[in-house]
């Protein structure tokens, strides 16, 4: 990536904000200071960043809500900072769709790390990521997988439904690949935790379950099933098999 990368720094308390951008500044970085979610809309609108530092107590919209706003477009990386330290906090932000949380007063070393950290993984991620190619059913592609009406292509990041191409977000598409690539495997949500977010995520399992949730609600007649006290699997019978594994 050529250009500087464009963080937009969202929090009501004008101290917190400016100390925050002045430390990215000085990393190279372009930002965006808002005080509010309604101003951060109108900047997604018009000059989306690349990582969004996002408080949770705002005036007027709150943080939780302008996450889901965003998650329904995008996967781009969000931080939430907040002065809420109870895990009810921390786990409701990241199954909103959060990436990470951190709790005020909070130290701007850790953040320009933890920003580092995320920006380098969705990055190299998008750089792996070919375009997508134009609609109008699954392309002939040299791998893909096929379980009955679910088409996955791997290479070009894409999913197909009953010969409709779904939007997935990229951990959407992510959880779906891991569990499909397994049929009939039943995956506990510590697995799914580390294959997904990556071997450094400390939050809770419960985003696992907003994550499947979020899948289900695209596709309602996916076949993943819930193991209780356990985690989840794609079950697949021999009779709904239409063309199974990977081909060269």
């Amino acid at each position: 990536m050529n250009r500087p990368f464009y963080i937009a720094v969202v929090d009501d308390d004008t101290h917190i904000r400016e100390l925050v951008e002045a430390c990215l500044k000085k990393e190279q970085y372009r930002t965006a200071g808002l005080a509010s979610a309604e101003e951060a809309l109108e900047l997604w609108r018009r000059d989306p960043p690349d990582l969004w530092v996002l408080d949770i107590m705002l005036p007027g919209m709150d943080g939780y809500a302008f996450c889901q706003l965003i998650r329904r477009e995008a996967e781009v990386p969000i931080i939430m900072i907040s002065a809420r330290d109870h895990e009810v906090d921390k786990v409701l932000g990241l199954e909103l769709g959060s990436d990470d949380y951190l709790t005020k007063p909070f130290s701007l070393r850790e953040l320009t790390a933890r920003i580092k950290r995320l920006l380098h993984r969705w990055y190299r991620t998008q750089e792996n990521s070919p375009g997508l190619q134009s609609a109008g059913g699954p392309p002939a592609a040299s791998q893909r997988l096929v379980w009955g009406a679910l088409h996955v292509l791997p290479e070009e990041r894409r999913i197909f439904w009953n010969q409709q191409e779904v939007e997935l977000t990229m951990k959407e598409f992510e959880l779906l690949h891991v569990l499909a690539l397994h049929p009939n495997r039943a995956f506990t949500r510590e697995e799914l935790l580390t294959l997904v977010w990556g071997d450094d995520y400390f939050g809770s399992d419960r985003a696992v379950d907003h994550l499947i949730k979020r899948v289900r609600k695209k596709m309602p007649e996916l076949p993943i099933e819930a193991i209780w006290g356990h985690g989840y699997r794609f079950r697949i019978g021999e009779a709904e098999q239409l063309e199974a594994g990977l081909s060269d």
